[in-house]
């Protein structure tokens, strides 16, 4: 197989970046071509074998899917049921840039079902993070994030348009989150989901409410999010 370094960097690495680049900035969405091994190898100047080398990688860390006959594609992002990860995780675990529009950050009250998913009194005040979760500039989720304004009243502060609630909890606050419980269903988007995810009224969205807990077993985040349905698929792996 032909490794061409160039600047330290295997000829594979080269496509397989160039690839996460055109995909982060939106050039390639999900469903969209890849180029084929044979026009890779041509523009990067590569062996057949290693524009293929460069393909599988991509493949196996689930950026792109081979349909037999027909080329290779990006592919649709997964949501992954066996592991709490934040978006943040998420994102670079698949080579990309975390994007986030923070659209409310505030304290509130009045909210009691949201406050009894998270143990407490139902007129308790509680810390909202809204944030509209985007794979470059393409909407891709709606985000609801809750909290305890008692312990993490701060967090309203906290940059999270480019930072980990997550990691934030856990270097500001000292705070480890282990487990989540989860329903999964699917809702119609309204007038105002609607146009945040680029989707029309009453477009069918895959909603995922978690109730986040701590390392000591305590209720730390209630989470709504809203996914737009035509770029998901959820891989959820079964053990007997």
């Amino acid at each position: 197989m032909s490794t061409n370094h160039r600047n330290g960097t295997p000829a594979y690495q080269r496509i397989q970046n160039a690839i996460r680049h055109r995909i982060e900035s939106s050039h390639l969405k999900p469903g969209d071509s890849v180029p084929s091994e044979r026009e890779l190898a041509k523009v990067h100047k590569v062996s057949l074998m290693t524009a293929r080398h460069a393909l599988v990688g991509l493949e196996r860390e689930g950026l792109v899917e081979r349909r037999r006959g027909a080329g290779t594609f990006v592919a649709t992002p997964k949501i992954q049921f066996n592991k709490l990860m934040s978006y943040t995780e998420h994102m670079s675990s698949r080579g990309l840039t975390p994007n986030s529009r923070v659209l409310v950050s505030r304290i509130i009250a009045g909210e009691p079902e949201v406050a009894a998913r998270l143990g407490l009194p139902p007129n308790s005040a509680l810390v909202k993070i809204e944030r509209l979760r985007l794979t470059g500039e393409e909407p891709f989720a709606l985000e609801a994030c809750h909290l305890p304004a008692g312990e993490f009243s701060e967090v309203v502060n906290a940059p999270l348009g480019r930072a980990s609630l997550f990691a934030t909890l856990q270097y500001e606050y000292g705070v480890e989150l282990a487990y989540a419980d989860e329903e999964v269903d699917a809702t119609a988007a309204d007038g105002r989901v609607a146009e945040l995810l680029g989707v029309a009224q009453g477009y069918p969205v895959l909603r995922i409410r978690q109730v986040i807990y701590s390392t000591k077993g305590k209720a730390t985040i209630y989470v709504v999010g809203l996914y737009r349905s035509e770029n998901h698929r959820l891989l959820i792996r079964r053990f007997r």
